[in-house]
């Protein structure tokens, strides 16, 4: 059972990070213009690397190819973007404020999860990479 657990587990955890990068892509012009409103320097260039980024990390996971490559590619991400993207500090009203911190205490507690999640022996339970 506890195979399958972390089966599921590793399908929404590396999902989420998947399905982001690829959000990256399709819908690149609205997030190029927010990393640009956040002042991102090369706010495309960022953009179309964190996409990729974000796609590999979380191939790796689902897959379980490389697992900790992939984990601590999510974390070094979360805990590098989140100060920059989501500086609730900073924010112009409260409605703004409210949004950026809920999103970087979500981003805090993910990079967290994946850092325990390197405590998992290899290899993982139907990874495809033994």
């Amino acid at each position: 059972m506890s195979d399958i657990a972390l089966l599921i587990g590793r399908l929404l955890f590396g999902g989420l990070f998947l399905y982001n990068g690829v959000n990256h892509f399709r819908n690149r012009a609205g997030l190029v213009g927010y990393a640009q409103y956040k002042k991102v320097p090369a706010a495309g260039v960022a953009v179309t690397i964190s996409g990729l980024w974000l796609v590999i990390s979380g191939l790796s996971v689902i897959l379980g190819i490389r697992p900790q490559i992939g984990l601590l590619m999510i974390a070094v991400f979360l805990f590098g973007v989140s100060p920059k993207m989501h500086d609730y500090w900073n924010a112009p009203n409260a409605d703004a404020g409210m949004n950026d911190f809920l999103n970087f205490t979500k981003n805090i507690a993910l990079a967290g999860a994946a850092l325990m999640l390197l405590s998992l022996p290899e290899p993982w339970a139907f990874s495809l990479m033994p």
